[in-house]
């Protein structure tokens, strides 16, 4: 599908970067082997440097990444997104519409690998990956299967691990003990709709409140783009998968070149984890950030953001050449 479905703008207005799709710019399909169709988005450049593939996190949204696509484009970027299967555009892998359930991280591993390979056989060319959060330990897992082969990664805020209130180990044996018998597609907790509890979490994602209002603005146009607390099957994977990582040795020969961008004050997830990780593998470049950050680096204050738009079109430069 084309963007009737949104509105689609010349991009000058600073506001429209962040609430609306660029009309030369695109929605479709991309359905993976079996079968299951994703909401797919494009913004190819005229002249293309290259492309870049940018990657949400958990109940993220293509639309909450325009801005930085924006960016990306304005550098001489073809740019790529699609929603993770079970969330966005890309339909429910739970009953219950508002709950974010998946039984194993390998099912979007295996949908990166496989839109990949479909993606890079599109167009010649130096390829990118973004990723944010849950989309950074998918890139990671990925990387270190081999199951993708892009010239230079960029790692935002990845959830290595998650934060814990109770310490990584028991954490992650409390999720495993209510998946198996509280129901894995059961959700991990519920979403209070009072003041207080909007608050909190907008501060957990960003201190710019106009960048945390644009989550409102979008799901107000499309609420079947909300989705609403993960599942105990997803605590559950988050917390074993993040130590299969840490563990796996196939992570020390991961020579793409990677950067690195961790949020030392980041609420949501385990910015150590990330360091833990960050110096096994041979080829990063870690940047870290104090508590001018919450976790949504590339949508936080100018302040922040800028300089994290500095680091990556720097790093692109230099491992993006034709």
């Amino acid at each position: 599908m084309a963007c009737e479905n949104v509105t689609t703008v010349q991009m000058t207005d600073p506001t429209a970067r962040r609430r609306a799709m660029s009309a030369d710019s695109r929605l479709s399909e991309w359905i993976a082997p079996d079968g299951w169709r994703h909401r797919r988005f494009d913004w190819p450049h005229p002249a293309p440097r290259g492309r870049v593939l940018v990657q949400g996190g958990r109940a993220d949204v293509i639309e909450k990444y325009l801005e930085t696509i924006a960016h990306l484009h304005d550098r001489g970027w073809s740019v790529t997104a699609f929603d993770w299967r079970g969330q966005g555009g890309s339909g429910r892998l739970s009953a219950d519409p508002h709950v974010g359930h998946v039984e194993s991280f390998s099912t979007w591993v295996a949908d990166l690998a496989a839109f990949w390979r479909a993606w890079t056989a599109e167009s010649a060319g130096p390829t990118a990956l973004l990723a944010h959060s849950m989309g950074g330990h998918l890139a990671l897992l990925a990387l270190a299967e081999r199951a993708i082969d892009p010239d230079a990664v960029v790692l935002v805020a990845p959830m290595v691990g998650v934060r814990s209130p109770v310490g990584s180990w028991l954490g992650g044996r409390v999720a495993a003990a209510m998946a198996r018998f509280g129901g894995p597609g059961r959700a991990a907790w519920k979403v209070r709709p009072d003041k207080a509890s909007a608050g909190h979490r907008q501060q957990l994602l960003t201190h710019s409140v106009e960048r945390y209002e644009d989550e409102a603005f979008w799901y107000g146009r499309d609420p079947s783009l909300l989705l609403g607390p993960p599942s105990w099957a997803w605590v559950r994977e988050a917390f074993a998968s993040g130590a299969r990582l840490q563990a796996d040795p196939r992570v020390a020969n991961v020579t793409i070149p990677i950067l690195m961008l961790v949020a030392d004050a980041d609420g949501l997830v385990d910015p150590a984890a990330a360091l833990r990780l960050a110096a096994r593998l041979p080829n990063v470049e870690l940047v870290r950030f104090g508590s001018e950050s919450a976790h949504e680096i590339l949508r936080e204050d100018d302040s922040v953001r800028l300089r994290a738009y500095g680091l990556i079109d720097r790093f692109l430069e230099k491992h993006m050449q034709p």
